[in-house]
């Protein structure tokens, strides 16, 4: 396994530009939604983001609350499959679960797309108090925010 298969969170290559990126995980409705939004939020119109799972679940209202804590909105975010993608064109696909990472390097077996694997804690069986979901929610929308601004080179943020 190199590097960036145990999560590495390199910057892309020297005068490498990242003009189209797919964020993968297991149903497209936390990890993977919320990189698309930070993303779409950071670059407006310069970089085409989407989001996808292994298989498309519904949308998580812990997800939604904890990204408009931050001033984004993801409540139009609709999960969707890998199946389900209107580009098969990207320049980096950046998965949050081995399932994505191995889905992602079977995409793109036959092109040339970087694809890269970033562990974040799967919320997927989570139980407890509200706040305490709310309190695990925010620590993944922290460590994907972290994990954008290094490899960016900028600060992603919200509009707090």
């Amino acid at each position: 396994m190199s590097d960036k298969d145990m999560g590495d969170v390199v910057p892309p290559k020297a005068g490498s530009q990242v003009g189209a990126i797919l964020f993968a995980c297991n149903i497209n409705a936390v990890r993977s939604a919320m990189a698309e939004a930070m993303v779409k939020h950071a670059f407006p119109g310069k970089i085409f983001v989407d989001s996808c799972g292994v298989t498309p679940g519904i949308q998580d209202g812990f997800a939604t609350a904890v990204m408009r804590e931050i001033g984004l909105d993801m409540s139009a975010h609709e999960p969707k499959s890998f199946d389900d993608l209107d580009s098969g064109f990207y320049d980096v696909i950046i998965s949050f679960s081995p399932e994505a990472h191995d889905a992602a390097r079977v995409l793109t077996q036959n092109i040339d797309c970087e694809t890269l694997y970033w562990p974040v804690d799967n919320l997927a069986n989570l139980t407890g108090s509200r706040e305490e979901m709310l309190r695990a929610y925010r620590h993944v929308r922290d460590d994907i925010r972290n994990k954008l601004s290094i490899y960016f080179g900028k600060e992603i943020a919200g509009n707090t």
